[in-house]
């Protein structure tokens, strides 16, 4: 990750959810890891990984989300939405390829 980026001034309301989702991904991630040890058969552990993709993507999106109604706002009461955009788009690109 690059140190470009600031620590926000401001709470995002999303926060706790978005941890608890991703501990609920990397618990699945484990127990997909686990799956492949065990030597399960390769469709239920695709099947799982589709699951994982799924609730990053819905993460991702609770994030975005979260981010419009928090950083995008305060950007705009502090006069720097430009900037804020700027980095959504970059972060947008980096996401949806």
């Amino acid at each position: 990750m690059s140190n470009e980026h600031h620590q926000h001034n401001h709470d995002h309301k999303q926060r706790k959810n978005v941890i608890n989702r991703l501990s609920r991904i990397e618990g699945h991630i484990k127990g997909v890891k686990q799956m492949t040890i065990e030597g399960r058969d390769c469709p239920d552990i695709l099947l799982q990984i589709a699951a994982i993709r799924k609730a990053l993507d819905n993460t991702a999106k609770l994030i975005f989300v979260d981010h419009m109604e928090t950083c995008l706002v305060d950007a705009v009461l502090n006069g720097n939405e430009q900037e804020v955009i700027q980095d959504m788009k970059k972060a947008l690109d980096n996401f949806i390829r």
